[in-house]
């Protein structure tokens, strides 16, 4: 009888060490470049009144992990300007509804560059691991529906 043998996994395509460097470094300002442009492209589409349902989606994502940040620690400060962007997205999400236009006020705007703001600073101030894993935690809270997150259904 002959016993088994293992089939070990190797993975060619990615060096080990360099991947385990990457994700223990800040991230690189190419991928953070990427983010930086689309927020900025949905808060500049906000201004000229031509925002639609992916720039929402997409600031609303920022304010979520943003104040998944804030309330674990990362940049605290940042809870104001996130309820007031909230409150903020929320308007301009009734304003949709009613005239099928994505709008905001002079405060409103405000609010979301300030969001922009904090949420940049924090996520320059951290690993790309733990960013990544404040952007997991975002997402299951919104999907668990914790008491804190409002649903734009409910309003």
């Amino acid at each position: 009888m002959s016993r088994k043998k293992c089939k070990r996994k190797v993975w060619k395509l990615v060096n080990p060490i360099q991947h385990a460097i990457d994700g223990a470094r800040v991230t690189t300002d190419d991928l953070l470049d990427q983010l930086r442009i689309r927020e900025l492209a949905a808060i500049e589409s906000f201004r000229k009144g031509e925002a639609g349902l992916q720039e929402w989606a997409d600031l609303t994502g920022t304010l979520n992990v943003c104040e998944a940040m804030a309330r674990g620690g990362i940049g605290p400060e940042a809870l104001e300007a996130c309820k007031v962007a909230e409150q903020a997205l929320i308007d301009a999400g009734i304003h949709y509804e009613d005239t099928k236009r994505m709008v905001t006020n002079g405060p409103g705007l405000q609010a979301l560059r300030d969001l922009y703001e904090y949420h940049d600073l924090q996520r320059q101030s951290i690993s790309r691991s733990e960013y990544e894993k404040w952007i997991r935690t975002a997402e299951n809270r919104t999907r668990s529906k914790a008491p804190e997150v409002r649903d734009m259904a409910e309003i």
